[in-house]
């Protein structure tokens, strides 16, 4: 799985969070699933408007992202978006990318003019199958303004002749640096093959973005390239218009968090369907919070209750995490595991996070857990009107009920529950009495034997 990055030049705005927090969640999972992830999300730390404010505040452009990628982790740790396997720079993977546009030049899908390398569209017939535009109706510039010196305005730049007050690397055409496109097919191409599965990103991606890489990448390797599913995530808006830091209308994830909770956050987030729009507002991050606060309180309303089960108290159980700590400081792992295994009968779990060891509920292992009293009573009554059945008579038995009665009036007993199909098939010892019937509805589905 691949996910176009952010270009680090600034902090990272809420509807940066928008589409990491919506590809975490399927990465998550994925996972979850049993798949095998490799999940790649880039930095692209070379581009005109990290290189613009370098330039105002006097610093390396490749210092001055390096300083935002680090805010930007910070920032997805704080959302408890997972890392993904890579999180590569472009300044990091010049040659490859060097090699890959070689390649689609070599193929005949490109040209140069004066140090830089064009694609040309006209050479690639598909060019528009993912956004479904017509080569015509396509508007040339996005990010840029259009060069004269190009066959197509639509033509696309693969290398950059060097500028003064810029980065720049040595390459077959001069001293220059990347286009913005070639970047994420060639890192993609580094981590996943010219073949992989999922490739993801913002709407405003599909053109020309991610139509770009299709063609480029097409260019250099042929019926290779693929990509099976393409996916896109819906804008944060603001007063329904999108929200970008080029139209002034964001707020940053740190200016967010400062005041809300980073969960409060990410559950406004995931509150709408991925592809939708999704409209921030303070009225809005304000229920978030208010339903996060109201989950996290019922949780703890869990763990007290927990720990009346457990007839402990939450010093009892830091005292055991204590205990546990210094068992494994001195390899003393049966007692450690004693420990555990001891919390674990009475409902209570131990979980390892990083240096850490916290506790949640659990279902209660390794003992058998006596019924509430009324539930026994019950029980108890139940067995003695229904006399000890042969397992030869409890099919006829189950008939003989549905015959006798509507089937709308046949509701399950008090003690009834479902379970497991056995394998044995109502292999029974003799002198067995408690069954049960498993139920949909008002219709008996099987009838279960238990020791």
């Amino acid at each position: 799985m691949y996910i176009c990055g952010v270009s680090p030049y600034d902090f990272s705005h809420i509807g940066h969070a928008r589409s990491y927090v919506a590809f975490d969640v399927l990465y998550r999972y994925l996972k979850y699933l049993r798949y095998d992830v490799v999940y790649v999300c880039n930095f692209s730390d070379v581009d005109e408007k990290i290189i613009r404010r370098a330039n105002e505040f006097g610093e390396d452009p490749i210092a001055l992202s390096g300083r935002y990628c680090q805010e930007f982790q910070k920032d997805m740790d704080d959302l408890q978006c997972l890392p993904p396997t890579h999180q590569p720079r472009v300044s990091e993977h010049m040659e490859e990318i060097k090699e890959m546009i070689a390649k689609v030049m070599t193929n005949g899908y490109a040209y140069t003019v004066d140090g830089d390398v064009y694609f040309s569209v006209d050479s690639f017939p598909e060019y528009g199958r993912l956004s479904g535009r017509k080569l015509e109706d396509n508007r040339a510039g996005g990010r840029l303004a259009v060069d004269s010196r190009k066959r197509n305005p639509a033509d696309f730049a693969l290398w950059k002749a060097a500028k003064p007050g810029e980065p720049s690397w040595d390459s077959p055409w001069g001293r220059g640096r990347p286009g913005w496109h070639i970047e994420c097919s060639a890192m993609s191409a580094y981590y996943l093959t010219h073949s992989f599965d999922i490739h993801g990103g913002g709407m405003d991606l599909i053109f020309p973005h991610h139509e770009n890489e299709i063609a480029q990448n097409c260019a250099a390797c042929g019926p290779e390239s693929n990509v099976s599913c393409w996916i896109h995530n819906g804008f944060v808006t603001i007063d329904d218009e999108k929200m970008s830091k080029s139209l002034g209308n964001f707020f940053t994830i740190r200016e967010v968090t400062q005041l809300y909770h980073p969960i409060a956050l990410r559950y406004f987030l995931l509150g709408t369907h991925y592809r939708s729009p999704v409209n921030y507002s303070i009225s809005q991050i304000e229920i978030a919070s208010e339903s996060v606060y109201y989950i996290y309180q019922v949780l703890q309303q869990f763990k007290e209750r927990a720990l009346k089960r457990a007839d402990l108290t939450e010093e009892d159980i830091l005292r055991a995490i204590e205990e546990r700590a210094l068992a494994r400081k001195n390899k003393e792992f049966a007692r450690s595991d004693q420990i555990r295994t001891d919390l674990v009968a009475k409902g209570i779990a131990l979980m390892d996070i990083g240096t850490e060891t916290v506790w949640r509920p659990c279902v209660r292992r390794g003992q058998e857990q006596p019924a509430p009293p009324a539930q026994l009573e019950q029980s108890a009554a139940a067995v003695q009107k229904e006399p000890p059945v042969a397992p030869s008579q409890l099919k006829q038995s189950a008939a003989a009920r549905q015959k006798e009665q509507p089937a709308a009036s046949l509701q399950p007993p008090p003690w009834s529950c479902a379970l497991a199909i056995s394998k044995e098939d109502h292999d029974i010892s003799e002198g067995t009495t408690d069954y049960t019937l498993s139920h949909q509805g008002n219709k008996y589905l099987e009838i279960n034997w238990t020791q």
